[in-house]
């Protein structure tokens, strides 16, 4: 695999691993995309989707 696919698989990784965050710190505060549960949900679902595709990506290269 070469560096810089494997940094493109980490970073949007890294990047779901935040957004999901961020979408679980907004249910419980309402901060920072101000509170809407639907958008919440999705960003999570999404983010896990990515992650895993990210996941799987990596398991099947190495």
């Amino acid at each position: 695999m070469t560096p810089g696919i494997k940094k493109m698989l980490f970073g949007s990784m890294g990047v779901s691993i935040v957004v999901g965050i961020l979408s679980i710190v907004d249910i419980a505060t309402g901060f920072p995309f101000g509170g809407q549960m639907v958008l919440d949900i999705m960003f999570i679902l999404s983010a896990g989707l990515v992650g895993y595709m990210g996941f799987d990506t990596y398991k099947e290269l190495t």
